[in-house]
Formats: structure tokens, sequence, C-alpha cells
């Protein structure tokens, strides 16, 4: 299905611009969230900074493909929950978020930058990439990657990608301020195909076996809430994540754009 969706997407954005009229270049920054294991409950604690440029190919006043390169930054506690086993589970993550992006936006307005009766409109998208992370946590005064330590008792070789494709989807409003520079204010979500941007999914792995395979370290994070009460709650094969619902991360933004200008068809 994912495949079948990017190449739909691929086959749209290459239509799209054989017809292009304009195209446009940008920048941008904002705020970004992660949604997930440990924060089930959508909450706004820990917002990350988030940022990238962009190039927009405009169709036509209705339809335009975007590509984009962003940056966030996302992370979250358990620390932050009021629910009574997270805040004995214990567990942390931080990462930095790389993604490339192909969308496609529908204005429900006709936008023209150089038309002051067309000057604005709000507009959706829809579009897919690929992303990379690299989920850490904070331990005695270290950043120290996850993924390496295979917290879930991945065995040597089986750790999870730290690449996977996206879909991305959302609205925003674009509004010129002349014939050359235009604002976009976007929020943007991601539809992520793994569940382990938090290095969280699973159960909790025997805790001997993961020390013979990797470490004590890899114990000791695995499962933390021997940090926070007297006993640890990570009995082997208990629950530590929610594998049926993968991760996802939201990217609030405004970009400053500005219109290059038309780009003549050739006749034939």
């Amino acid at each position: 299905m994912v495949r079948n969706t990017i190449m739909v997407i691929i086959l749209a954005c290459i239509s799209f611009a054989l017809g292009a009229q304009s195209y446009e270049l940008g920048a941008g920054a904002g705020a970004s969230n992660y949604f997930g294991d440990l924060n089930p409950n959508f909450s706004f604690q820990r917002l990350g900074p988030a940022g990238g440029v962009l190039g927009r190919i405009n169709v036509n006043p209705r339809v335009a493909f975007k590509v984009a390169a962003n940056y966030a930054n996302v992370g979250f506690k358990d620390e932050f929950s009021n629910n009574p086993f997270q805040k004995a589970r214990n567990l942390s993550f931080q990462s930095h978020i790389f993604e490339g992006v192909g969308q496609v936006e529908f204005n429900f307005m006709p936008f023209v930058s150089s038309d002051y009766e067309k000057f604005f409109s709000p507009y959706l998208f829809v579009g897919g990439g690929v992303f990379h992370f690299n989920p850490r946590t904070r331990f005695n005064d270290e950043w120290v990657a996850l993924q390496p330590l295979g917290t879930e008792g991945q065995g040597r070789n089986e750790e999870y990608s730290l690449t996977s494709p996206l879909l991305a989807y959302g609205g925003g409003f674009k509004i010129a301020l002349n014939y050359a520079w235009s604002v976009n204010f976007e929020l943007s979500s991601r539809r992520l195909f793994t569940d382990y941007l938090d290095d969280v999914s699973t159960l909790y792995a025997d805790a001997q076996e993961l020390e013979d395979l990797r470490g004590t370290l890899a114990v000791q994070l695995a499962d933390r809430s021997w940090e926070v009460q007297e006993a640890p709650i990570g009995e082997f094969g208990r629950q530590r994540g929610d594998p049926l619902s993968n991760d996802a991360y939201a990217i609030l933004g405004i970009s400053l754009v500005y219109h290059i200008g038309g780009i003549k068809c050739p006749d034939f």
C-alpha cells in the first residue's frame, strides 16, 4: 500500500510539473510535537523546534506541487503524564528528525500572487516522503542512542530501521504580500510506518538475556522504573508499549516564499 501510494504521488507530481505555470522557493520555521507511546493523550508539554526549505510548482491557481526538506526535534518523558503506569515506567526520549516530503496542494480559492483579487487562499494537501530518526535518552548526564541497545530484546542485526516512509497531510493558509513574496501558515501531520520513533512498542525483554546480548546499560535503560521506585516493573513479557498504534508527529510552521515567475510552455 505504501509503495502504491508513493507511486501515485510521484506520477501526479510529474504530470503537474509538465503543465507548470510558475514556481516558488522558500524557507520556514515553527514547532514540532510527538504523539505515541509516551504521549498517548496528545499533550503539548514538550514542543520542539522545526524548520525547512521548500520549492513549489504552481500548475494553475488551484493546484500546486511542493517538495520540502525539513528538520524537527521531538521528544517526551513519562514523568509528564498523570497516568500511574507511565509515572512508574519512567521512560524518555529525544530525536532529531530529517525528512524529505513531496505533496500535492489544492487551493480552496484561486491563488495568484500578482492578482490583488486572488492574493490569498486556504488549502489542503496530501503527500509522502521519507524520514530519518535516532531516539536517544539522557542518562548519567550523557545522551545515549537507544536503537543499538535493543531495549525490547531485538537480536543482533534485527534492530528497527532508523529510516522509514511517511504520509504527510494537513492544511494551511497562503497570502501574497506583493507579486514576489507570500507567507504560508501550515499545520502538517505525519502518519508513520514505525512504532519506534520513541524506542517503545511491545513488551519488556528478559533482563538476563538482554544483559548477555547487549550489556548492563541496555538493561538499565530498558526498564528505568528503578530510578523512581524500589520495585522495578519490567517483568519479562509485561506490556511496555502499544504495538497496535504507530507513532506520529506534527509540524506547525510559517514560511516566507519567493515567487520566481512564470514558465512559458514551448509551442508545438
